[in-house]
């Protein structure tokens, strides 16, 4: 039987729990489509750090309560960029600080993946890019939505969209809030898979508990791999490529998996 034990967040606003290997981290504001506010970073940052630190969980997954993914940042109860009498540099550097929890979830040393189950909006959407990987619900949509209030972005969405579909289309993407359906942006890159509405959430765990029962150094070495494919020349990466190959092969994983495997052929 799967564990499923809840991690206290010290916050209602976001809920945590551990099944089955999976560590899920959930929004839970969904009579505001799970807006973000200011309350819910440090819970965030606290929960990754813990399913960071806990063996229990080889994946993390995060989702939103109710029919929302994230709305993106509350203009209406949360802080604003532009609230408050403190000067431009001190607020910038709150949102800075508010927005460490995407680079939280995109530096996770195990596999991430978005369940998105709605719309995703502005730095909503942008924590579903931080993750390694998205399923999303048929009916979700992604939406940039800045612009809509005359923003220029926040919490890495122009940097994360732009490694993913390139400046062009990111910038396309930027200044159009236009909706993006699941289907468009499967085909976009932007997310990995899609589903029914009603399959959402088996299917993501379902894959997100596959990743937990698999070689998880592997998992965390092939991210490192990933990274540097977009910061280093292939001479240099095909160098630390070589050094994490024989990392992952003095591991207990590899050497089950060689096990299995000649169990297989004999």
């Amino acid at each position: 039987m799967a564990d499923h034990v809840l991690v206290e967040t010290g916050t209602p606003l976001v809920e945590a729990w551990v099944d089955d290997g999976v560590g899920v981290l959930r929004l839970n504001r969904p009579e505001r489509r799970n807006a973000l506010h200011p309350d819910m970073y440090p819970a965030m940052r606290d929960v990754l750090a813990g399913f960071t630190r806990d063996d229990r969980v080889g994946c993390v997954m995060l989702t939103g309560a109710g029919t929302g993914f994230c709305a993106g940042g509350d203009v209406r109860d949360g802080r604003r960029p532009d609230a408050g009498a403190t000067s431009r540099h001190a607020r910038a550097a709150q949102l800075a600080r508010d927005a460490d929890v995407v680079v939280d979830l995109h530096e996770l040393p195990k596999l991430t993946i978005a369940a998105i189950n709605g719309p995703a909006v502005g730095a909503g959407l942008a924590l579903a890019l931080a993750c390694d990987l998205r399923i999303a619900a048929r009916s979700a949509r992604l939406i940039t939505g800045w612009i809509t209030l005359g923003f220029s972005g926040d919490f890495g969405g122009s940097w994360l969209l732009t490694s993913l579909v390139g400046p062009a289309k990111a910038l396309e993407l930027l200044v159009d809030p236009a909706p993006v359906s699941a289907d468009a942006a499967r085909a976009l890159g932007l997310v990995n898979r899609v589903v029914d509405d009603t399959d959402l959430w088996p299917a993501a765990m379902g894959w997100a508990s596959a990743f937990a029962a698999g070689p998880r150094a592997a998992h965390r070495l092939m991210k490192q791999n990933v990274s540097d494919a977009l910061q280093l020349p292939l001479r240099e990466a095909i160098t630390t490529e070589a050094d994490r190959m024989v990392q992952s092969s003095t591991t207990d994983d590899h050497r089950r998996a060689v096990a299995a495997w000649l169990r297989a052929r004999r």
